[in-house]
């Protein structure tokens, strides 16, 4: 008779290209090597979660009572890290299944199943306890599974390199767990970072915190286990048993941050789709908000198993937002490309997108300073959809908050604005620009001020595009005060230039005639103006086409060869156009032509166009000076 010792181990040989399988498997499937850990808890959970079920039905299984759990051992001296739970185990035939699902399928077929569900099929192959599981030869040159299936006495142990063929044969009880499995990676050299107890904390904390099993973790052998996570995500629980403190400390967890957050979203969506998501709206602006690839960082959890934050849960406007979105609808998918393409993830991202936006309208409007605050740190943020979201871009313009003409700290909504527009005005006026300062010393404000026109105050480089995409708000379009015909006379009230202003005397319409031929292919015109009271000239574009600040956005750029030749406007109500209008000096004349140019030029934040000539024709006017001063 022979012993469970001395029984033979059986060999066998994975009938598929296991080497081209794992090469799949960690080259294109997984970004990071970290996800091991996440797949051998998942799939640990899962046992915990199918003797749970089982028992229903046999309680003799969990006779015990021992409570579900994952214990986690390192050990640096021999190298290991073994995941240990005592689920629903598995029997031998199991065993050579489950793990030999791949191998025996052969990579073809693995393939097919791959493309199932790209095109939307439940093929949940993580969670099967064969795809995941591979992933521990990332990190690993040697597994052994050791496992005892819940009511069975026998005990049975697999092991493999992971490159040609695997064995499996019967353990000594005292080596098996009561019940349940245990995997033990030898890890490979370059590897030995998942001994540290920091490091494999911070994973099973990052990516697997939330499973409904504890998990506890063994630093060495001989020391006591120490709780990583009790099992019960935040997000499950009900509103009326979460602190504030619970949703600080959970929102520092989730975004890395030391802040408070500003408002939290915390809701289930039953229906079609069912989810649950926990975000926050940071109290600080995150570190990578400007980057260049504008990715959000919502993680996606799939029945408490985290996926990946890559997801694109939220439209790139709302990337400054943190928090996760737990479905059970999506699969355990082995790709997080086939998740990105996923309908299910669409539909969850509309949803989650209309309550982060109903949440900052409700702050709008209860919390006035807390949505100050807000919009001062992602205003500029948010205003991105105004451009890129036609479905949402009638929400989000109530939503913004504008500087203008008639407020000097506070910031007003488009409601606020149309309030106080005057009678006759047809238009929302606004100006964009590098910065207040400028755009409050802009010439081509003078008129409206005068008219106590509020014009908006536009300051953030989206504001160069958005208003050109949209089409109007509530009925008024929205008009830049740097283009095309002021038309005040429209607007009723007092101030700002008046029909005789627009009337040059023949000295001064001689010096405009003049001073258009003189300037040439400089100007697309040279003409009164309709909107000056106190500077001389300004310079405005065309009705047609971007406003001045867009079009020098665009070819600094590269994305206009040559920008459209600019509208010269010369203030005839001006002492001292009317003083150089009734100079007799050609030479004078055209000198001060190209100055006024020049000088409308700096006005708008350019530089002369050619710096040598200006200089030089300031130079002649200063020795004119001199001359008939002396």
């Amino acid at each position: 008779m022979t012993t469970v010792k001395e029984r033979p181990r059986e060999q066998h040989v994975f009938e598929a290209d296991v080497s081209r399988l794992l090469h799949m498997m960690v080259h294109s499937v997984y970004s990071d090597r970290d996800v091991f850990l996440r797949e051998l808890i998942s799939n640990a959970a899962d046992a915990c979660e199918k003797l749970r079920y089982e028992s229903i039905s046999k309680p003799q299984l969990s006779a015990d009572g021992v409570p579900s759990a994952i214990l986690v051992s390192l050990n640096e001296e021999a190298l290991t890290l073994v995941v240990e739970d005592n689920g629903i185990g598995m029997s031998r035939d199991e065993m050579i299944d489950a793990l030999g699902t791949i191998a025996r399928s052969g990579t073809k077929a693995f393939m097919e199943r791959l493309e199932n569900a790209k095109a939307g099929e439940k093929a949940e192959l993580i969670g099967q306890f064969g795809v995941g599981f591979y992933s521990s030869f990332m990190v690993a040159d040697r597994v052994d599974v050791i496992s005892r299936r819940a009511g069975e006495e026998d005990a049975w142990k697999w092991s493999s390199d992971g490159k040609g063929s695997y064995d499996v044969g019967a353990v000594d009880i005292e080596e098996a767990p009561a019940r349940g499995t245990r995997v033990v990676l030898h890890l490979m050299v370059d590897a030995t970072k998942y001994t540290s107890k920091w490091t494999v904390e911070k994973i099973i904390r990052d990516q697997s915190g939330h499973v409904p099993v504890p998990i506890r973790l063994i630093e060495k052998d001989g020391a006591e286990p120490s709780e990583v996570s009790d099992g019960a995500a935040l997000w499950t629980k009900p509103k009326s048993e979460i602190s504030k403190q619970d949703y600080d400390d959970f929102y520092r967890g989730v975004s890395g941050q030391f802040d408070e957050p500003l408002a939290s979203v915390h809701f289930r969506a039953e229906g079609r789709h069912e989810y649950t998501t926990l975000a926050f709206i940071p109290g600080s602006p995150p570190f990578d908000l400007f980057d260049p690839d504008r990715q959000g960082r919502m993680k996606l959890y799939v029945k408490r198993v985290f996926i990946t934050d890559e997801a694109e849960l939220l439209p790139r406007y709302l990337r400054f937002v943190r928090g996760i979105v737990d479905t059970a609808d999506l699969p355990l998918n082995i790709s997080r490309e086939m998740i990105q393409e996923s309908q299910i993830l669409s539909a969850i991202k509309k949803g989650v997108t209309s309550r982060i936006l109903t949440t900052l309208e409700k702050l709008a409007e209860g919390e006035a300073d807390t949505f100050s605050k807000f919009w001062g740190l992602f205003g500029a943020i948010l205003k991105e959809g105004i451009y890129e979201d036609f479905e949402k871009r009638s929400q989000l313009l109530k939503l913004a908050r504008f500087h203008s003409t008639v407020s000097d700290e506070a910031t007003r909504s488009l409601a606020d604005y149309l309030a106080a527009m005057k009678e006759g005005q047809s238009a929302i006026y606004y100006i964009s620009g590098s910065s207040l300062d400028q755009l409050k010393s802009s010439p081509q404000l003078e008129g409206y001020r005068a008219k106590g026109i509020e014009v908006l105050l536009l300051t953030d480089g989206v504001d160069n595009f958005w208003p050109t995409n949209v089409s109007d708000f509530e009925g008024k379009p929205f008009k830049s005060v740097t283009q095309g015909l002021a038309d005040l006379n429209d607007v009723a009230g007092e101030g700002g230039p008046s029909d005789g202003d627009l009337q040059a005397s023949p000295d001064v319409a001689a010096f405009i005639d003049f001073t258009r031929g003189i300037l040439g292919e400089a100007v697309a015109d040279v003409r009164v103006s309709d909107r000056l009271t106190e500077s001389a000239v300004c310079l405005v574009a065309s009705e047609h086409g971007p406003d001045r600040q867009l079009e020098k956005i665009l070819q600094g750029a590269g994305r206009l060869q040559t920008a459209s030749k600019p509208i010269l406007e010369i203030n005839a109500q001006s002492q001292r156009v009317k003083n150089i209008a009734s100079m007799d000096d050609p030479a004078f004349r055209e000198d001060a032509a190209w100055l006024l140019l020049d000088e409308a030029r700096i006005l708008d934040g350019d530089k002369p166009a050619n710096p040598r000539a200006f200089t030089e024709r300031q130079a002649r006017l200063f020795a004119l000076a001199i001359g008939q001063r002396n």
